[in-house]
């Protein structure tokens, strides 16, 4: 990989990503980031993680820069505690597209994530959090889930794996709302067209940079179009398969540390 390219860019996924496994970052990641940022690259980070679930974690990092969040449908400024721009899903299509993935294969559990830098994240009764760490509130009815604006809808089903989930969401849903395989557990409904990519391009023009310039890090299909926009895409070691065969370069797990491995080789 050239040098010259993540000079001004490297754009980070959290879960599976920079993250541990208790969601803190490394001593190790901290300096490799911070050596990059030395050397005038600017961090991002990109998430699926709605605002309200990533602003305690930049605050302990000292992160102030812009953060994509919500697969993309939200552009938050760490430092101003603002939110740059918000791309809401549509609740009667979101109700709209369950029901059609409900068609195809039986009953789903469903949560959403509210719009808004307090916004929640809704769950209902039978519906399991990913991440148990972040804050959800159960719901009795389904169209509790609707009483707000949201920017996205999580998606489970009680045999049906991920893969095979997404891809029959995505036949169903049609043009209704972008679905993605964000991790395990997790199958997502964005806003038709809202990705990571359409958010890291957002945030990067907001900052005048070029994403082509930039290395990305991932581990989930989520973060396939942030990795179709730059100039080098990084696959962590436990990423999903469909990632690393679109991948640059594949790197070692999160767990190991696999951010730094390579940064440290761009950035000495």
């Amino acid at each position: 990989m050239p040098t010259s390219l993540a000079r001004t860019l490297v754009a980070t996924d959290l879960d599976g990503t920079l993250l541990l496994p208790d969601d803190t970052v490394s001593p190790r990641s901290r300096a490799a980031l911070a050596r990059a940022g030395s050397a005038g690259a600017r961090h991002m980070i990109v998430t699926g993680r709605a605002v309200p679930g990533i602003r305690a974690l930049v605050a302990e990092l000292g992160y102030e820069g812009l953060v994509v969040c919500g697969q993309g449908a939200q552009v938050y400024d760490a430092g101003a505690h603002r939110m740059v721009r918000s791309a809401p899903l549509d609740r009667e299509l979101a109700d709209m597209a369950l029901g059609k993935i409900e068609a195809e294969v039986g009953e789903v559990f469903a949560a959403v994530d509210q719009d808004g830098p307090e916004g929640r994240t809704l769950i209902e009764a039978a519906y399991r959090m990913p991440h148990p760490t972040l804050p959800a509130a159960r719901v009795a009815r389904r169209d509790a889930l609707w009483a707000e604006p949201i920017i996205k809808v999580m998606v489970r089903h009680p045999r049906l794996g991920d893969d095979e989930l997404a891809a029959v969401g995505r036949q169903a849903v049609g043009d209704l709302a972008t679905v993605t395989m964000a991790g395990p557990g997790t199958v997502e409904l964005a806003p038709r067209g809202v990705d990571k990519g359409t958010g890291l391009a957002m945030a990067a023009g907001l900052l005048g940079l070029d994403p082509a310039d930039a290395v990305a890090f991932g581990d989930m299909p989520n973060d396939l179009p942030m990795f179709r926009l730059v100039g080098h895409g990084v696959a962590m070691g436990n990423a999903h398969p469909e990632l690393k065969a679109a991948a640059d370069e594949i790197t070692l797990p999160h767990t190991e540390e696999g951010i730094a491995v390579v940064l440290e080789r761009l950035f000495g």
